[in-house]
């Protein structure tokens, strides 16, 4: 049976270490303590987008953090503060915490992705031309491949939208003046609340889609029906004989 499970992980870059925070981080006392608990915090906050809790309805405290990460609660309380300070970690208004860079760390993959890729990677090598060192050519890695694909991905983004503009929060809705101007147009009053909600929805799932005017347009149509206006002639009074 295959395992068609998701499991999240960072990409770090090889400087990551050398970013100033991490060194200002590093420099104090207990720096390299609170180091590892920065990276811990990452991972679990991946599975929802950067924010840091234990299900949808129960956000994580210091205290909760103290018992996952293994350490002190009084460590975990000043390492939280210096965090928010050096703009690592910010408190959302619900009272959340959220890893303030993690939309440049976070992936997705999948053992079944992974299988498929493997399987694919497999065939090419088997039927790719010999060199003259009769070694096989270069075959790139999975890892590697993931990351190739996602860059031609975006590449046809861009492409496909160099007119328009990044909006919501996390600066991953894109449209263009005159999508946008629509918008405005069909939902004067929601449009801005639509962007927000397809911005933290994309980030907090990692989805992606072609057209991000069609989606916020697909999802007010959605919510215009669930609130259907009953008609002024109807008569809505209930029968002495009728059920309840």
């Amino acid at each position: 049976m295959s395992d068609n499970r998701k499991y999240y992980y960072l990409k770090l870059k090889e400087n990551y270490f050398d970013d100033d925070s991490i060194v200002l981080l590093e420099s104090m006392q207990d720096g390299v303590l609170y180091s590892n608990i920065l990276l811990k915090l990452y991972l679990k906050s991946l599975k929802h987008g950067g924010r840091l809790q234990l299900d949808e309805d129960i956000p994580y405290t210091a205290q909760m953090i103290a018992t996952i990460t293994r350490q002190q609660i009084g460590t975990v309380e000043r390492a939280l503060q210096i965090f928010l300070k050096l703009g690592l970690v910010e408190v959302l208004d619900s009272g959340t915490f959220y890893m303030s860079n993690i939309e440049l760390l976070i992936g997705q993959s999948s053992t079944e992705a992974e299988r498929k890729r493997a399987a694919r990677l497999q065939n090419k090598a088997l039927s790719a031309p010999r060199t003259n060192g009769g070694h096989l050519s270069d075959i790139r890695p999975p890892e590697i491949e993931i990351e190739l694909e996602k860059e031609i991905e975006i590449k046809r983004e861009i492409e496909k939208g160099r007119s328009a503009r990044a909006y919501g929060r996390y600066r991953n809705v894109f449209l263009t003046d005159g999508e946008l101007a629509d918008l405005q147009a069909s939902f004067p009053t929601v449009w801005g609340q639509y962007i927000e909600k397809l911005s933290e929805y994309m980030a907090s799932t990692g989805k992606r889609y072609q057209s991000h005017a069609a989606t916020i347009r697909r999802w007010a149509g959605e919510d215009a029906k669930k609130t259907v206006t009953p008609s002024r002639n109807r008569d809505y009074s209930v029968k002495e004989d009728e059920t309840v």
